[in-house]
């Protein structure tokens, strides 16, 4: 018991900036789902199709330049700096190359839209939308490397900064563009508006990016700016790929299997898919805990394991699994208790209102066993685990969530309960998904950290 509140002032302190961070992040979505439902139901529609669609591309590529962050939290703790300041520059040169081919999939977002079989005028939207985000699109996977080289150097605090920095700009900016201002000569945008002030607020905040790393000494002895951006660097850019690859691969099954959720409830009618995405936004919040958890965990890990301490860093990973899953039942249960009154904060409506409810009842499940997962995964990810931990995803999520779900949500058999036709469907396979995938994850974590000649090779 010592030991366990021991790691968790370890932990906590880099928890708390990376929490905060991401629900300045999270608060972007929060703030467009508010002002989107407000402004009209094809709005929201338009949103909860393009929002999936984006969160597809976005997170699968971020996963890959997330490698940088288990590679630098090595060489931090083996006190190879300048090693460490060298894979920052490629993880840059990685994540230039990836938003191309990113951007290109938003400006031709046809296949999300034959998946959700949408209406013409919430095509429209979806257009809009992520034509926008193709522009916003290198900003954020620029970003996201130089997220992961802070976190991995234990400095979150100024990742959350700039973060946060970012939503002063984008709330106000959505909100003018979203419906209009005529007296200043901003016309009115719909959903639109949201992409385009995202834009602005990401190439903010790269920009701030890079005038921190020149301008604040902690950077100096990484040697970042010695010699200018450095060239890319084939034997690198493969060692990032190698590691990057399946972790961008298991974060894509995992959101695409909820963000494919959104397509599928969107052929259902545009009530369903609005209440799935203020359900969706909810959970989304709450996940920012556990994640939060996982980064500092895995970060605290992969140091300890430059270090060659082998023994500390599998302490810390099994402390960093009890922490998140102990914290993420204490909110689940708030939040279940208190479901009503929250769904009336998003919405007006009690048509969508009454949608949203029930998909939340499988909600403490839900959020445990992805607390389980998230962590768990984090932390084979800073051993360098990415192949199998991808595979436990793509038949835990794709298979019993999101094929699971379809079966149930459509009744493919013709004897589904009606209860659970519809979203409610989809909901309860992907938290039958999600708890296999937590319990199949840590079992392997607690296997594969019980053979001294992997490990110990890491």
């Amino acid at each position: 018991m010592k030991s366990l509140v021991q790691d968790a002032r370890r932990i906590l302190p880099l928890a708390w900036p990376v929490l905060f961070g991401q629900l300045a992040v999270l608060a972007f979505g929060t703030a467009d789902t508010v002002l989107v439902a407000r402004h009209s139901q094809a709005d929201l529609a338009a949103f909860a199709v393009g929002a999936a669609a984006y969160i597809t591309v976005f997170v699968g590529l971020m996963g890959v330049v997330l490698a940088v962050s288990p590679s630098v939290g090595q060489f931090f703790g083996a006190k190879r700096l300048e090693a460490a300041g060298e894979q920052f520059h490629q993880g840059l040169w990685l994540a230039a190359g990836l938003s191309v081919l990113g951007s290109t999939l938003l400006i031709f977002p046809q296949p999300f839209l034959w998946m959700a079989r949408s209406t013409p005028d919430v095509a429209a939207g979806v257009r809009g939308y992520l034509l926008a985000l193709a522009v916003s699109l290198p900003a954020s996977l620029l970003f996201t490397a130089f997220r992961a080289f802070n976190t991995a150097v234990s400095r979150p605090k100024v990742v959350m900064w700039l973060q946060v920095g970012g939503l002063c700009v984008k709330v106000p900016l959505s909100m003018a563009l979203v419906s209009g201002v005529p007296a200043w000569g901003i016309p009115e945008l719909g959903v639109t508006g949201c992409g385009v002030a995202t834009a602005c607020a990401m190439w903010a905040q790269w920009l701030c990016a890079i005038v921190v790393l020149r301008k604040d000494s902690f950077y100096e002895k990484f040697r970042l700016w010695h010699a200018g951006l450095q060239a890319p660097r084939r034997a690198a850019l493969m060692d990032l790929l190698r590691l990057g690859i399946p972790m961008g691969a298991a974060i894509l099954i995992e959101v695409s299997a909820f963000s494919f959720m959104a397509l599928f409830i969107a052929r259902i009618g545009t009530v369903s898919v609005a209440g799935h995405q203020i359900a969706m936004n909810l959970v989304s919040m709450m996940f920012m805990l556990p994640l939060a958890l996982a980064n500092a965990t895995s970060t605290l890990v992969a140091q300890r394991i430059g270090a060659n301490d082998l023994a500390d860093a599998r302490r810390l990973g099994w402390h960093g699994v009890w922490i998140g899953t102990g914290l993420a039942t204490l909110v689940a249960t708030v939040v279940v208790a208190a479901r009503a009154p929250i769904i009336g904060l998003y919405t007006r409506d009690a048509a969508t209102a009454a949608a949203a409810l029930p998909l939340l009842a499988w909600l403490g499940i839900f959020h445990v066993s992805d607390a389980l997962q998230t962590i768990s995964a984090f932390v084979l990810r800073a051993w360098r685990i990415a192949t199998v931990p991808m595979v436990i995803y793509a038949g835990a999520l794709w298979g019993v969530g999101l094929g699971g779900g379809y079966w149930l949500a459509f009744n493919v058999s013709g004897q589904v309960p009606a209860a659970l036709q519809g979203a409610p469907g989809f909901w309860a396979a992907a938290t039958a998904g999600l708890l296999v995938a937590g319990v199949g994850l840590a079992g392997f974590k607690r296997w594969v950290l019980r053979l001294p000649g992997v490990l110990s090779a890491s």
